[in-house]
């Protein structure tokens, strides 16, 4: 949104502010009498007659930033500086408080800070005293601005009687002119403003007419900036609505799809100046492009599953427009107890805009040698689909895919292929990914198979539902909940797909239990379950700003049949954890124990990973 018309209508308020200063160095002299005797060094002292106003003043003064400064030692030229710079600060605090005839006098040493010439500043300084006099606070007495566009809210707090905070003006000015905009009227600005104090009256009296200006559609995006991605490829993922009426919130969804691409590491978009023909309105589109590769690592650590080592190498832009392409890999099981190792790549691609600006469409391939401890399994799978970007908190795809495996149970190996139709939804309202606090996420999963060859057809479901909620003091406490269900539905045993089925234990389920440790035994083989049920609960409470200590409690349960029973076999995990914050995510330290079966409370499992556990 412009700020012209806002700035302009606070013209009237800071010549008011200008006069208030010229004066009110004299104004506040009868306040002074009986000041005490200087005290220690640079010591700031912000007095007022009305304690209400102590913080704001306080958060606005630069000899109060001055003196918390605990980096440098700031000279006393420099308070001198910043005491002349305050008399407008602190005025300005006042009129964002309703207070028009205020006064203030800041004195170093006795001294009127407005006399003293930075220059001239003295070698040291003992007391700073700033003496507010706030006076009467102002309600508004005429509060209009019009035309206002249909079904605008204003800021209720503009309204005659209310109390007359400037910044209420500033809002209820930007709240019609947005208005405006939202109806089609990208031009709409403040065309007259009458600002005026009635100090006998302890009144602001605010008159503004607004100039809603020609009802616009949109013009041609221009492109700017741009090296590698082809212009044509940035209109269509941007998805403007050439020839639509103006709506300023279709520019915010533009600059969102073209920054979730990874290709810029800028985006700027922005109305022009001038109209164009026939009521059109241009949009400026200025961009900085990202490196083109990018590569990452991570690390995992646990007592019980031993080290888990990952890396990517990622291309933003492998075809020139704005397509990624990126490669995984993955060993884990480095050191476990079963000296068992997995080894996972997979390659997957997307391209942005492919049938309309929210529509992507994405390919994977993969490839695993996988060593659980209920079976061993080599797998190839591919897949193709659309993503649909619906709102910027959900997501839904759907595609269609292959999957080919050999798997060995019991030295017994046999292969299946499958053909696979994956279809999810993800809700996503966190705060922050890698370290929630508030809000929730819900990802679910539905993939329907048909059994080529070596398996029976069916369908498996998982869902991951996660809640947070922090409260207490700067929110240092935060209660983070996980509810976890998966059903395969048709085949069980040994007709299902093995990595199909589901196990409890280790760290992405239950924390102090063996990794896989449960599931579920037919005609004396172990099988993985066809339900899941697991949650899981922390509470973590910050001991500092960047250390964090938590407390958490796991459960799993499995069962044989599509649906958890109340007999089907469970078990728990409890612990205690650390994280530090490196601005990034956190570093995660977790020690858990069994709380349910033979092995309860007898043995701990360490878990070291980056991010919060869920």
């Amino acid at each position: 949104m412009r700020e012209t018309g806002v700035k302009t209508v606070l013209l009237a308020l800071g010549s008011h502010l200008l006069k208030s200063i010229a004066k009110s160095t004299v104004a506040a002299v009868a306040l002074l009498a009986g000041a005490g005797l200087p005290a220690l060094a640079q010591t700031v002292e912000i007095t007022t007659t009305d304690e209400d106003l102590e913080d704001s003043l306080s958060d606005a003064s630069l000899l109060r930033s001055l003196e918390d400064n605990e980096t440098e030692a700031p000279a006393p030229s420099d308070f001198v500086s910043a005491a002349r710079a305050d008399y407008r600060r602190m005025l300005t605090a006042l009129y964002n408080d309703g207070y028009y005839g205020g006064t203030v006098s800041i004195l170093i040493d006795g001294r009127e800070a407005s006399g003293i010439e930075p220059l001239d500043a003295p070698s040291s300084i003992g007391r700073i005293q700033v003496l507010v006099d706030p006076g009467p606070r102002f309600t508004f007495g005429r509060a209009v601005i019009e035309p206002v566009a249909p079904e605008t809210e204003v800021d209720e707090g503009f309204a005659p009687g209310e109390p007359a905070r400037s910044g209420v003006v500033r809002s209820a000015v930007s709240d019609v002119i947005g208005g405006w905009r939202d109806y089609g009227h990208a031009k709409a600005d403040v065309a007259d403003q009458q600002v005026t104090a009635n100090h006998a009256a302890d009144q602001l009296n605010v008159d503004v007419a607004i100039a809603p200006g020609p009802l616009l559609t949109f013009g041609p995006l221009v492109v700017s900036g741009n090296r590698r991605v082809r212009t044509e490829r940035i209109i269509a993922i941007a998805g403007l609505p050439t020839g639509e009426r103006f709506d300023p919130e279709e520019i915010d969804l533009a600059t969102e799809r073209l920054r979730r691409t990874g290709a810029f590491s800028a985006v700027s978009l922005e109305e022009a100046e001038e109209i164009g023909p026939n009521q059109t309105l241009p949009i400026e589109g200025l961009f900085v492009e990202d490196k083109l590769r990018r590569v990452g690592f991570g690390i995992e650590v646990s007592s019980v599953e031993g080290l888990t080592l990952s890396t990517f190498w990622l291309h933003r832009n492998l075809l020139g427009g704005a397509e990624r392409f990126r490669i995984d890999g993955e060993i884990n099981g480095i050191g476990a107890e079963t000296d068992e190792i997995d080894y996972e790549v997979d390659l997957s691609f997307n391209k942005p805009a492919i049938w309309g600006p929210d529509v992507d469409l994405y390919a994977n391939l993969g490839f695993g040698a996988i060593q659980d401890p209920a079976f061993d399994l080599l797998l190839a799978e591919g897949e193709i689909g659309l993503t649909r970007i619906v709102t910027p908190d959900l997501t839904v795809s759907g595609g269609v895919g292959f999957r080919a495996a050999e798997v060995t149970i019991d030295s017994q190996t046999s292969d299946y292929f499958l053909l696979t139709l994956p279809l999810s939804a993800e809700f996503d309202r966190r705060n922050n990914e890698l370290n929630p606090e508030s809000g929730y996420y819900i990802d679910a999963e539905l993939t329907p198979f048909y059994g080529v060859e070596g398996s029976e057809s069916g369908a498996r479901l998982y869902s991951d539902a996660r809640y947070y909620r922090s409260f207490g003091n700067d929110d240092r406490f935060t209660l983070a909940g996980r509810l976890q269900f998966g059903s395969v539905v048709g085949p069980t045993g040994a007709d299902a797909p093995a990595d199909y089925l589901f196990y409890s234990g280790g760290g992405g389920t239950v924390r102090g239990q063996e990794f896989q440790s449960l599931g579920v035994t037919i005609d004396g083989t172990d099988f993985g379950g066809n339900a899941f049920l697991g949650a899981q609960a922390e509470a973590r409470i910050g001991v500092t700003d960047r250390i964090e200590a938590v407390a958490f409690y796991d459960y799993g349960q499995i069962g044989e049949e599509s649906l958890p029973a109340s007999g089907d076999p469970s078990h728990a995990g409890v612990g205690l954890g650390i994280r530090y914050d490196t601005g990034i995510g956190p570093i995660r330290l977790d020690l858990a124990t069994p709380a349910s079966g033979d092995d309860a409370y007898n043995s701990v499992a360490v878990y070291i990973g980056i991010g919060q556990s869920f």
